[in-house]
């Protein structure tokens, strides 16, 4: 037996495995890269998906989209505001350090401090408390229905590990380029742990040994390139370099379905693809309408909406992997009605009247930032929409940049946006997550995303009620009352909620999430 199969069967006996399992690696790409290590950078899907590899929360989704027991193996409420886990015992971070409730303690306080990303999820929480080694309480500002939902990307830093690089909080990769050591390197308690970084061209992981949990995959490397042109990673699939792709153009879906070896996986996606708009700034940062801002008029907005042509978009671009919407969230998340969920006609004439109306007769010229490595299609959506715009004198100056530019633009704190395109997941499976984070006017944790500035007193009322509603049936009929508001004020623009569709040699077996999460843990090569 070679070095290398002898060293591979070693680590199988070390995960528990037996050789039968088949040792394998795993070599996947997708278009753009991770923002970083950090778990509390960035509050975007490939990077929280690539992190929840190393790093583990309370609680976890599993194959059937149910809770199950991480790192709390147990839990109660002991009061309408408090809720008390137990931790799981035994388990150590990668470097032997003991997980303890000192570690959930001091996550809490990194997730919540001002550099963070992704303190929006957690907003409900007022305190996590140490109650001793293997117990914490946690209490919330007022009855919170899904608290146990919004712990599920809550990664669990070792605090030992954070003092011991000064990584004490997190670093602002939007707005700074200087980075805690946390940025380039992690230290988690999960299945795989961070072996290789290279940002922009690859990141390797292995297996953990130490890992508490029994493994279901037979992995013992797995290979993440970032490979922007999408011929190019199609052509490393077709020549077998590459295991999986992770993003498949929608003009490549019938080609790789009719080859031989390979395999496509496709779901709907809890994701809606939005455009966003700043109705916030007394003039817009980029416009050549001075002196004041166009789209705080709702005439202006009314006629953006009229103007779009979704059902063309979803059809021609996205060649029907993509369900047309007016909601800001689509089938699969709880608060959905199909019944509101019905986008306005196309009405050319009556979108150039109300800008006419508005004092826009000519139209005006409006930047659009866009990502080009981040959705389906994105940069040629936007493309779509600038011609669509054109026809009611809307000249749209398309930037479109790589997702990490693109987040650095848009997003907090700078918000330095006019028009935006983004796309947003509940990691609850809940409205409330979408209200809470983009929706709800910026403030007490609430609105973090809102990257336009959008507010509506009445809906920020809403989801104040909505936070601790505990009877469904109420819960859901406001939920329904803040969709109506939503969209009488064309407060954003939705487009679609799109299909996940990922390639693999058909040797591949793996769990696609509908949040479009990939766990290794679940990944086994035949």
């Amino acid at each position: 037996m070679s070095t290398r199969l002898l060293a591979a069967a070693a680590l199988l006996a070390t995960l528990g495995l037996s050789p039968a399992a088949e040792a394998a690696s795993f070599r996947w790409a997708n278009d753009g890269d991770i923002g970083a290590m950090d778990p509390y950078t960035r509050q975007e899907t490939v990077q929280l998906s690539f992190l929840g590899n190393i790093y583990e929360p309370l609680l976890r989704w599993n194959r059937d989209l149910k809770l199950e027991p991480a790192l709390a193996v147990a839990w109660e409420q002991t009061s309408p505001t408090v809720w008390r886990f137990k931790l799981r015992p035994g388990v150590k971070f990668e470097d032997g350090t003991p997980f303890t409730a000192d570690d959930v303690v001091f996550s809490f306080s990194r997730i919540m401090a001002p550099s963070s990303i992704m303190r929006a999820p957690l907003g409900a929480l007022k305190e996590i408390r140490r109650v001793d080694d293997l117990t914490i309480d946690i209490e919330t500002k007022l009855p919170d229905p899904i608290l146990l939902q919004e712990q599920t990307n809550f990664y669990i830093m070792s605090k030992a590990w954070a003092e011991a690089h000064n990584a004490l909080v997190p670093s602002s990769i939007n707005t700074s380029k200087e980075e805690n050591y946390a940025v380039r390197n992690a230290m988690g308690t999960g299945p795989f742990r961070l072996t290789l970084r290279e940002p922009d061209r690859r990141t390797i992981v292995e297996p953990n040994p130490g890992w508490w949990d029994k493994p279901q995959h037979n992995l013992t490397r797995v290979e993440f390139d970032v490979i922007g042109s999408a011929a190019t990673r199609m052509a490393g699939l077709l020549s077998g370099e590459l295991d999986m792709v992770y993003a498949v153009p929608p003009q490549d879906i019938d080609r790789i379905a009719k080859t031989p070896g390979l395999k496509l996986w496709q779901s709907p996606e809890l994701r809606t693809i939005f455009l966003g708009m700043d109705q916030s700034r007394d003039e817009l940062l980029k416009s050549d309408v001075k002196g004041k801002n166009p789209l705080k008029d709702l005439r202006v907005r009314q006629a953006l909406a009229l103007t779009i042509d979704e059902n063309l978009i979803a059809s021609r671009i996205m060649r029907g992997q993509a369900h047309p919407s007016f909601m800001m969230w689509g089938p699969g998340i709880n608060g959905y009605n199909a019944a509101l969920d019905k986008r306005p006609a196309v009405d050319v004439e009556k979108a150039k009247a109300l800008l006419a109306e508005a004092g826009y007769p000519n139209g005006f010229r409006l930047g659009l930032d866009c990502p080009n490595d981040r959705y389906t299609d994105d940069e040629a959506i936007c493309t779509a929409v600038a011609s669509m715009l054109a026809r009611i004198g809307v000249k749209i100056d398309l930037n479109a940049q790589t997702k990490t530019k693109h987040f650095a633009t848009i997003n907090p704190p700078t918000y330095a946006t006019s028009f935006y395109m983004l796309g947003w997941t509940p990691a609850t499976y809940d409205a409330h997550n979408v209200l809470w984070s983009l929706i709800g006017s910026r403030g007490n944790g609430r609105g973090e995303v809102n990257d336009g500035g959008y507010s509506n007193p009445k809906i920020d009322a809403l989801i104040e009620k909505i936070g601790i509603e505990t009877d469904q049936p109420r819960r859901n009929a406001m939920i329904d009352e803040t969709t109506t508001l939503l969209q009488q004020d064309v407060g954003y623009l939705p487009l679609h909620q799109q299909v996940i569709v990922w390639a693999s040699k058909s040797n591949i077996d793996l769990a696609q999430m509908p949040d479009a999460f990939l766990p290794y843990r679940t990944i086994v090569v035949k």
